[in-house]
């Protein structure tokens, strides 16, 4: 198992439910990525509502007209494995936000049995 502790980098990125990187949801290939890249760990999480750089509101309203829901998807590794994947990143992401911040991971463990 991979050990983090202390200072890390969490990265963000942010798309559409709608974004694909050729037939595959582009949160499922960026995961994908990341776990071949052996990221020690990712989550992708689907937003209710959110607007972009265009300004066009993406929500789950029945009435809406867009059902392009936001996704995030978010890591926590060293600054060197997030420096090294964020090529493949800016190559996948077309139309997006990806950020970086310094966090302090306290814990990173399995669960014990």
């Amino acid at each position: 198992m991979k050990v983090l502790q202390g200072q890390q980098v969490l990265m963000r990125i942010f798309i559409g439910e709608r974004d694909h990187v050729g037939h595959q949801p582009l949160h499922t290939a960026i995961l994908t990525m990341l776990r071949k890249e052996k990221i020690a760990g990712a989550t992708v999480i689907r937003g209710l509502a959110g607007f972009g750089a265009k300004s066009h509101l993406h929500s789950t309203h029945l009435l809406a007209l867009s059902q392009d829901l936001p996704m995030i998807i978010e890591c926590v590794d060293s600054r060197e494995n997030i420096d090294r994947i964020m090529p493949k990143i800016d190559e996948m992401v077309a139309d997006g936000l990806v950020t970086l911040e310094n966090v302090e991971v306290v814990r990173y463990a399995p669960k014990q049995n």
